[in-house]
């Protein structure tokens, strides 16, 4: 990495999820790249964009272009769209961090846990980019919504992978983004995270709150 402040693309960035991190990390001083198959429309999300103090403008690109500009990339996609995307960036990431935020939710019973063949997305994203990428799993239990706003966020975001320094990449990340990341242990463990938003969805519902999130007790505070 260049800096302590690597090139991030986000991957899926015009979404609610993608674009609500970006924000944040731009404000943050971190160069930002939205991918999306239409690169007109990333390129119109990233003019939405402000930078922090000393960050170039956020740009966007296609979803190949910003994986192959990003130190570090962040896959934002839904379910549906995860393997293609996947096969679109596999050769722009051999030696990066993929941070997949895919939750494999199954419309219409989003409620339900469904998990996939492989167990997690995030070890499906792992056998399809191979040894040279570096997946680790992160920021499925946050309320995309409330990434758009400019407050807080009452959520930790667990990161799985299977070294330590690489997720601590995103726990800083989750930190520069408002909310605190914790160590959750190696990327099998991110079965347990991606299945807890359905959990969270239920919750939602039965409980009419906008957007359950989850803290972590007992690991000292913010």
């Amino acid at each position: 990495m260049a800096s302590d402040k690597p090139a991030l693309a986000v991957v899926g960035g015009t979404g609610t999820l993608g674009s609500g991190l970006a924000k944040r990390w731009a404000a943050a001083g971190y160069p930002v790249i939205i991918g999306s198959r239409d690169a007109g429309k990333a390129e119109a999300a990233a003019r939405t964009l402000a930078a922090g103090a000393g960050a170039p403008a956020p740009r966007g690109a296609s979803n190949q272009d910003a994986a192959k500009a990003g130190e570090v990339v962040i896959l934002t996609v839904p379910w549906s769209n995860h393997a293609p995307i996947l096969a679109e960036i596999k050769a722009h990431v051999a030696g990066k961090i993929v941070v997949d935020a895919t939750v494999p939710l199954v419309p219409p019973k989003v409620a339900r846990v469904q998990l996939p063949a492989e167990t997690s997305a995030a070890l499906a994203a792992q056998q399809r980019l191979g040894d040279q990428a570096r997946v680790v799993a992160a920021f499925h239990n946050v309320a995309a919504h409330k990434l758009q706003l400019d407050q807080p966020i009452d959520c930790d975001v667990l990161v799985c992978g299977d070294d330590p320094k690489d997720r601590a990449v995103a726990v800083a990340l989750a930190q520069a983004a408002g909310l605190r990341g914790v160590h959750a242990g190696p990327l099998a463990n991110a079965v347990a995270a991606e299945a807890l938003t359905s959990v969270l969805i239920g919750i939602n519902r039965t409980y009419k709150v906008d957007g359950a999130g989850i803290r972590i007790t007992g690991i000292g505070k913010d």
